[in-house]
């Protein structure tokens, strides 16, 4: 089974994922992330500072490094998210401007007229983002048996990195969910502890578990301890 486990930030999605790994012996994608991508594909700059031109480059690596590991991995893993998030991490920013932490105090948590990127440059982003869109569901729909998508449970983690825009978040959620209903992919929606997720998972899936809900929770703790979360002004590019 290849299965999705969606969800946007600050739902907890990573543990999640590293823990149903260890509970079921499914292997998970190691897709590298936006923070270890961004030093080698724009040195020295914050996500918050992007240019629409240049997200769309950081959408196209994310991407390409996701199917490549599912290529790897063969017919049987947990992936942490998919492609349709990119995408829609581009829909989001032409609703709530390309730095959603910049538009968070505003109460539709969009741009005020004038404070977002050049117009022009807007429309032309928005273009390329729909054809982007077009391509990842297609990817998505040919690659994915169905999805888990996690509730909002978690208030937003202020690492610096993440947009800490609640609206921008709701609207991922809300898009990403219509977007698998268009694409007829079956889709769980969970909530709970850790255990409780994994269990609920499982039963959902009719998979076997290899070892206890508690140790699985403790191997993924120990798993994510170990990530660097470093901001991406403070990694040095990876050397080629």
């Amino acid at each position: 089974m290849k299965l999705a486990v969606s969800g946007t930030y600050s739902s907890g999605k990573t543990s999640t994922v590293m823990a149903l790994s260890h509970y079921t012996g499914i292997p998970r994608t190691l897709a590298r992330t936006i923070r270890e991508i961004m030093p080698e594909a724009l040195p020295g700059l914050r996500l918050a500072e992007v240019t629409p031109a240049q997200f769309l480059q950081l959408t196209m690596r994310r991407h390409t490094g996701r199917a490549v590991q599912e290529a790897l991995l063969g017919d049987d893993f947990i992936s942490d998210g998919s492609s349709l998030q990119e995408w829609l991490y581009g829909a989001g920013r032409l609703i709530h401007g390309m730095n959603p932490n910049a538009t968070a105090h505003r109460q539709d948590g969009r741009p005020a007229p004038g404070d977002s990127a050049g117009d022009q440059e807007m429309v032309f982003f928005g273009k390329v983002v729909e054809q982007y869109g077009q391509a990842f569901k297609q990817h998505v729909k040919n690659t994915y048996d169905a999805y888990v998508h996690l509730r909002h449970e978690l208030p937003l983690a202020a690492d610096g990195h993440r947009p800490m825009n609640s609206r921008f978040r709701a609207t991922i959620d809300t898009m990403l969910l219509a977007t698998l209903d268009e694409l007829k992919i079956p889709y769980h929606v969970v909530g709970g502890t850790m255990d409780e997720r994994l269990e609920t998972i499982t039963a959902i899936f009719g998979l076997t578990p290899v070892m206890s809900t508690g140790r699985a929770v403790e191997l993924a703790r120990r798993d994510y301890a170990r990530q660097d979360f470093r901001l991406e002004t403070d990694r040095a590019p990876a050397r080629t």
